[in-house]
């Protein structure tokens, strides 16, 4: 029997970024010849590279190895993200939920720092000691306060290591311990008090702040200005081309399938038609035309993969590998009954124009899809 390791394949949910795409990070280290920030493991342009892909696939230990296109969004704002960084200014990530400002941070840790877990996951509940550092305290009483019983925060190792730290949701957390950031961002020292003269921790070269936050939650609190001119802010904005939306959500939807070890294709054609109602909903007209009422609810294209996915493990697993359209609208429905009981109406209202319209023009699919109407319930 074969034996299992802690980091044999299939024994993550979900790797961290620079363990899914190892090859591709060493294969563009041992090609990159280009000018690099201190303590970057890549230069800008390599950066670039493994976020947007590369045209031409790169040798590496006898091996050919593809960069893969990883972020299916604005190729500028990818360029703008990394120049940042390599700044002295931190970048905010903001934009509606399921806008992949996660994914795209992760992306650019794992590149610039070899390493994209280095995180602080923002909640309501978020203390300072979980963004600076806590101590242990056992040690604490034993020996005092010595660098030894400090527990170091995501803040500390970014500092202190030269590397990214990443901030989730970072208007989720307290308007006073968002600001505990402000000094950090402005002079890269963090003060540690109860060790004296050897309480000042002065950031390494690579050091620097990836912040993400919503829009919806900009009420939640508000980040002052203070911090607000520590950060340059890039938008990420909701994906405006349904053909687009539909490579996205096969290549993610495969993503999460091969993982899953589910041996079943993507249905391109599904996906399209999936692609076009969240497209549709989301923008509020059809392509037929139709005025259409744009539901409350997160129509992002991180939801729609979802919808997929959940309809893909259905058929997989009970359905005989077949895409059940049925059980794609009882999904869909989940998915928008969620934030707002009324969204569900203008579903329907969608179904019995847009849906019902492009059915007797263009049959098949859409004829099916406009007779799972009934499970919009």
């Amino acid at each position: 029997m074969e034996k299992t390791t802690e980091n044999s394949p299939g024994t993550q949910i979900r790797p961290p970024v620079e363990a899914r795409y190892e090859k591709e990070l060493l294969a563009l280290a041992a090609s990159d010849a280009g000018a690099r920030p201190l303590n970057w493991k890549l230069s800008p342009r390599a950066v670039r590279d493994f976020i947007l892909g590369s045209r031409k696939p790169l040798s590496y230990n006898g091996e050919e190895i593809a960069i893969h296109k990883k972020y299916l969004g604005n190729d500028a704002l990818v360029e703008r993200c990394i120049i940042t960084l390599a700044g002295n200014r931190g970048l905010m990530l903001v934009g509606e939920p399921g806008t992949a400002k996660t994914m795209l941070s992760e992306l650019l840790a794992a590149a610039i720092s070899g390493t994209s877990t280095n995180t602080i996951q923002g909640t309501a509940g978020t203390t300072e000691d979980m963004i600076k550092y806590s101590w242990n305290y056992a040690l604490l009483l034993a020996k005092g306060p010595t660098r030894e019983a400090l527990v170091p925060s995501p803040l500390y190792v970014g500092m202190e290591q030269g590397i990214l730290t990443r901030f989730e949701e970072i208007t989720r957390t307290p308007a006073e311990i968002q600001d505990s950031l402000i000094s950090v961002l402005s002079d890269k020292v963090l003060n540690v008090p109860e060790l004296g003269e050897d309480g000042l921790l002065f950031a390494r070269p690579g050091f620097n702040v990836i912040g993400t936050a919503n829009t919806r939650d900009k009420g939640v609190n508000e980040m002052s200005s203070a911090l607000k001119r520590r950060f340059n802010f890039e938008t990420v904005l909701p994906v405006r081309d349904a053909a687009m939306e539909k490579q996205i959500i096969i290549h993610e939807v495969q993503s999460l399938a091969d993982a899953s070890r589910i041996g079943m294709p993507v249905d391109e054609d599904v996906a399209e038609l999936l692609a076009a109602t969240y497209h549709e909903l989301r923008e509020g007209v059809s392509s037929m035309g139709h005025r259409i009422d744009r539901p409350a609810a997160v129509m992002s294209t991180a939801e729609a993969v979802s919808v997929y996915y959940q309809t893909m493990m259905t058929a997989w697993y009970y359905g005989g590998q077949e895409m059940d359209l049925g059980c794609l609208v009882q999904n869909l429905v989940g998915a928008v009954r969620k934030e707002n009981g009324e969204d569900l109406e203008k579903v329907r209202s969608y179904f019995q124009t847009v849906v019902r319209d492009r059915g007797e023009k263009e049959g098949g699919l859409w004829n099916r899809y406009y007779e799972a109407r009934k499970y919009l319930k």
